[in-house]
């Protein structure tokens, strides 16, 4: 069946919002309870957090560093006397901005009536919402602002075997790259525009999923089982091919999402309902993409100072048993050099040694 929507149809009657404009991003509106109410209990919760760490700081005890990860002891590692990262504040209310905006503003308003609309919308609770959350290190806070004996049941609770099997590479992954498949080829979808409470599920569902997803790839936050960051480089490429073969079936594939629940609308303004579909696809292929952006450059700014970390480390330690073996040379009264193990091994290759002059 076409796009095309006969008279019959607008016979029926027509009893959404008005035709959307550019402006409707910023000047329509529409409540939704549970995020509102979520994302102010959150906000509420992270700034008395934040407030209590910093304190704890001041009086000089530790709170988390930029690690924050849970380490062989099952501790967060901290630093003396730091206060928590104002870049992590605002990355966490920002968070729990969009998530208001996308579900409560034009966005919102017309997420049920046309499909570009909700295209966008699960762009952004799934992909940034979900980002911006966990670059604010919610569970390193959590852990940093509890008291003693309820940070140890926490860090216990990352280390089970339900949170390592939910922070596997595969695992959360798929959290991240089966919904959309799922909700545009299952009945999923059409429960989700033409039920409110479905519509309201699926706003929490996408953003839990997608910090399912982000939690364990940026390691930011204490994490059950951690991995190399090279591996969540082979993920996002990955993630961009998904992202785009679902582009192309939205795109090309010939199947209209939810045909009938957008014919029942009658909607009589806008693009027809193949229009609408090209354009909701496209959308989702670019503008996946284009998130994918600015979390590969904060993993790969991880793994950059995360491997500036791991270089301190080495040099201090080899530095340290320099000193050592120095000092007993010199109790012993032998040549520094002359201590096995400190010398660069090309110095004594038989085959090397004279070209450096050893």
């Amino acid at each position: 069946m076409s796009g095309r929507m006969d008279g019959s149809v607008q016979a029926l009657g027509y009893s959404g919002p008005p035709p959307w404009q550019w402006s409707d991003l910023a000047t329509s509106w529409t409540a939704e309870p549970l995020v509102l109410t979520l994302s102010v209990l959150l906000a509420g919760w992270y700034l008395l957090a934040v407030r209590t760490v910093n304190r704890a700081g001041a009086d000089g005890g530790g709170s988390v560093d930029g690690d924050g990860s849970v380490d062989g002891g099952g501790s967060v590692d901290g630093g003396e006397g730091e206060r928590w990262q104002p870049s992590r504040t605002a990355a966490f209310l920002g968070g729990l901005l969009l998530w208001i905006w996308a579900t409560c503003s034009g966005l919102g308003v017309y997420d049920r009536i046309l499909f570009t609309d909700r295209a966008v919308q699960v762009v952004l609770l799934l992909m940034v919402v979900p980002l911006l959350l966990a670059l604010g290190a919610p569970v390193s806070l959590l852990v940093e602002s509890a008291p003693e004996r309820r940070r140890e049941r926490i860090l216990r609770a990352l280390r089970s075997r339900p949170s390592k099997v939910l922070m596997f590479p595969a695992v959360s992954t798929a959290l991240l790259m089966a919904p959309p498949w799922l909700l545009y080829f299952t009945p999923w979808y059409e429960e989700s525009v033409s039920s409110a409470s479905g519509n309201v599920l699926l706003h929490l569902a996408l953003v839990l999923l997608g910090l399912a997803y982000f939690w364990p790839r940026l390691q930011i936050d204490p994490v059950g089982h951690e991995y190399p960051h090279l591996i969540g480089l082979f993920i996002t490429f990955a993630e961009v091919i998904f992202d785009a073969g679902l582009g192309l079936v939205l795109i090309y594939g010939g199947h209209l999402v939810a045909e009938h629940y957008y014919v029942a609308l009658g909607r009589p303004w806008g693009p027809s309902l193949a229009q609408d579909q090209t354009w909701g696809g496209n959308a989702f292929w670019v503008l996946g993409d284009l998130v994918g952006l600015p979390f590969l450059a904060a993993l790969v700014r991880r793994m950059v100072v995360q491997g500036r970390e791991e270089i301190k480390a080495v040099d201090a330690e080899l530095d340290a048993r320099f000193e050592e073996a120095a000092a007993e040379a010199r109790a012993e009264g032998r040549p520094e050099e002359e201590e096995t193990g400190m010398r660069p091994w090309w110095l004594d290759d038989p085959n090397l040694k004279h070209r450096y002059g050893g």
